[in-house]
């Protein structure tokens, strides 16, 4: 059993890494500003599906062969800045259209692109790899010590990302003309480029 002072070590780390702006949770608080909590439950659980991946590739240290790859940061940032582009792309056409057109534009943040975001995001990679650097002792069960620490950060993950989700419904869904709907698809259009610059600067 990890040590609680460990525990608090961990939530004074994972916390703030999780709770702060960045990719991730600007994605989070456009699929609540699209489609409210229920709508983007999908791509919540996608999200969180990934995280759960790293943590279990990275907590039992398959991590350390991956990070010894030099190319492959460079690749996922890649991936993640057209990965980015792609879902400007759709938000952008969707405030080009209007009515059902539009509606069947805007149900682009599913399971998958949750999954997505989270894998070719080398912020999540570095987070979670440090994670583990950080708090695993190499003189006890490697798979306890993974597990336990797996479910510490999904539960922060879990209570963190809920207001931004939260949060970008009770803002954006405030607003349901057509138009509105129209400067919302170019706002998160925009918010995806500038999260892709962010990433391709970082």
């Amino acid at each position: 059993m990890i040590a609680w002072k460990i525990w608090v070590l961990f939530l004074g780390y994972s916390v703030p890494m999780v709770i702060s702006p960045g990719p991730g949770n600007t994605l989070l608080a456009t699929a609540g500003g699209r489609h409210g909590v229920a709508g983007a439950l999908s791509f919540w659980i996608g999200f969180e599906a990934a995280n759960l991946l790293l943590c279990a590739v990275y907590g039992l240290g398959l991590g350390r062969i991956l990070h010894g790859i030099p190319a492959l940061e460079s690749l996922l940032k890649c991936a993640g800045i057209a990965y980015l582009l792609y879902l400007a792309w759709g938000f952008f056409r969707s405030a080009a259209t209007s009515g059902p057109a539009a509606e069947a534009v805007a149900q682009r943040l599913r399971a998958r692109d949750g999954f997505l975001s989270v894998l070719l995001n080398p912020k999540i990679h570095s987070m979670i790899l440090v994670m583990f650097a950080q708090f695993l002792d190499p003189g006890a069960s490697l798979l306890g010590q993974a597990l336990q620490l797996t479910a510490g950060f999904l539960a922060v993950c879990v209570v963190c990302h809920f207001p931004w989700i939260y949060g970008g419904q009770l803002v954006l869904r405030r607003f349901q003309s057509a138009r509105a709907t129209r400067i919302q698809g170019v706002l998160f259009g925009l918010c995806m480029l500038l999260v892709a610059g962010y990433v391709a600067q970082a």
